[in-house]
């Protein structure tokens, strides 16, 4: 008899162990799964455990040692889930061959322990892991995107408002506000980072341990800054799964109305944005087409997103806070599905946008070719004739309606026709050809605005700066946090 163990079962409450049914359908899949990403986890944290065994003088020096050896043999391959040997569980199996395997006595060896926070443990450690590079992928990203922006700060582009013409702009200024969407969505990361740095392990069950575990120490072992404070939240909650997911769901939201704009600038009737053949597919019937299916592709994988995240919500819906297979497992079953396919798409549009080019002649052609200036042409009416603003804005559309019933580009300015528009409604015009040039010249399309954040290329230039120093101490900060998290058990 295995006086260790007793005789080849883990409990006196079951007179069965799993059935066939229940160890495929369920206790394997789960097996698998936390034998690929958790492993690593979870053999961390069975060495810290063993040495505060030690500390605490349950555990000899030289029994610990075997423990530690035994520890680094097992992997994904020496690890075998059985219903009968270890109920196809990981922590079981993990007991059962160090304790097939090491000869020295460790009687208290899993003394006053649960399996519930460690397993807490080890997602949070795997979540935390996967954060960081969660926020590698979008500083690349963002990394990406920087010299295309600076590339194009004075490249002139229709903006537009209600799918209509609105506004000159630059793909800098475009590509700016994009950095700025990452830079947000990385800086709440930080923060969700900051609240996964404690560690749940010495929770027990739900209500504490017995004896005087030093948890302080453990959680500074695993990479963490402290510990829980609370055991019941230490099992129970599940907040990190949400929080990730709150916050990748509302990027991929923003992403894909970028991807749209995207896809609209590179139809055959916008023609603003290239994309090199490889990246490109075709029609099997139209012969002529040459579609950006990858576009389609970023999309559709951003979409999954907020799926997943209500998935995760729907898996602790309603459930009681407390430890449970339903939310522990369960409910994050697709948490890391969640995070590979946010991933993807990200490294997708990375690819996308070390490649992309812009039609710089035909964005050009259809800024020459729009009445862009009505905003500056009130300004100006306001500014130099004294025309109330509400008014200056209907005589600026009336004269942008005439000179478009004539057929008459924006440049074939007319000077003589607004003052007979304001004559009409009992003002003076004082602008001549030059000043409406000025206000519907492509060229001044940018450098007309002059507040922060605005399209003039120096504005563009100061925030994409700002924005570059604000991604090197976010690198610095992931690269620490990362080294941190990674350096476990320096015994």
């Amino acid at each position: 008899m295995d006086k260790r163990i007793g005789q080849n079962t883990l409990t006196g409450r079951l007179k069965e162990q799993p059935n066939t049914f229940i160890h495929d359908e369920i206790l394997y899949p789960q097996f698998k799964y936390e034998v690929q990403h958790l492993l690593p986890y979870y053999i961390q944290i069975e060495k810290v455990i063993s040495m505060e065994y030690t500390r605490m003088g349950l555990l000899e020096h030289e029994a610990l040692q075997h423990i530690l050896l035994q520890l680094d043999k097992l992997d994904i391959d020496t690890l075998v889930g059985n219903p009968q040997e270890n109920m196809t569980d990981i922590l079981f199996a993990i007991e059962r061959y160090v304790e097939q395997n090491t000869s020295h006595s460790i009687t208290a060896w899993h003394l006053d322990r649960s399996r519930n926070d460690v397993q807490a443990t080890a997602q949070v450690m795997l979540a935390r892991d996967q954060l960081l590079n969660m926020m590698e992928a979008l500083l690349s990203l963002a990394d990406a995107i920087h010299p295309l922006a600076m590339q194009h700060i004075h490249t002139k582009m229709p903006g537009y408002t209600h799918y209509q013409s609105a506004q000159i702009i630059s793909p800098g200024f475009y590509f700016a506000a994009i950095l700025e969407h990452i830079g947000q969505t990385i800086g709440r990361f930080q923060n969700h980072w900051t609240s996964l740095d404690e560690c749940p392990l010495g929770s027990g069950a739900m209500s504490g341990l017995e004896l005087q575990w030093d948890r302080v120490n453990m959680a500074r072992m695993l990479g963490f800054e402290r510990e829980c404070r609370h055991a019941l939240m230490g099992v129970a909650s599940k907040d990190f799964m949400l929080l990730i997911g709150a916050e990748l769901s509302n990027v991929s939201v923003t992403l894909t109305r970028f991807m749209t704009d995207f896809m609209n600038w590179g139809s055959s009737e916008y023609r603003f944005l290239q994309l090199p053949d490889h990246l490109c597919g075709i029609s099997s019937a139209m012969p002529q087409k040459k579609n950006f299916t990858i576009l389609e592709r970023i999309r559709g994988k951003l979409a999954h997103i907020p799926a997943y995240y209500l998935d995760l919500v729907m898996g602790q819906q309603r459930t009681p806070y407390t430890n449970l297979v339903e939310t522990a497992k369960e409910g994050g079953s697709h948490f890391l599905t969640m995070l590979e396919t946010m991933n993807s798409a990200i490294q997708l549009l990375t690819h996308v946008i070390t490649h992309v080019s812009f039609d710089q002649e035909q964005m050009e052609r259809v800024c020459n070719e729009q009445f862009f200036g009505g905003f500056s042409l009130a300004n100006q009416l306001t500014l130099q004739c004294d025309v109330p603003y509400r008014n200056a804005q209907i005589i600026a559309g009336k004269y942008i309606t005439a000179m478009i019933k004539q057929r008459r580009g924006p440049l074939d300015v007319d000077s003589e026709l607004l003052r007979t528009i304001c004559g009409e409604m009992g003002y003076v015009s004082k602008l001549h050809d030059e000043i409406l040039i000025q206000c519907f010249s492509a060229e001044s399309g940018l450098s007309a605005k002059q507040s922060s954040g605005s399209t003039h290329p120096d504005q563009v230039a100061e925030l994409l700066s700002i924005q570059e120093r604000e991604r090197a101490l976010t690198w610095e900060y992931v690269q620490n946090a990362k080294e941190r998290s990674g350096t476990y058990l320096l015994y």
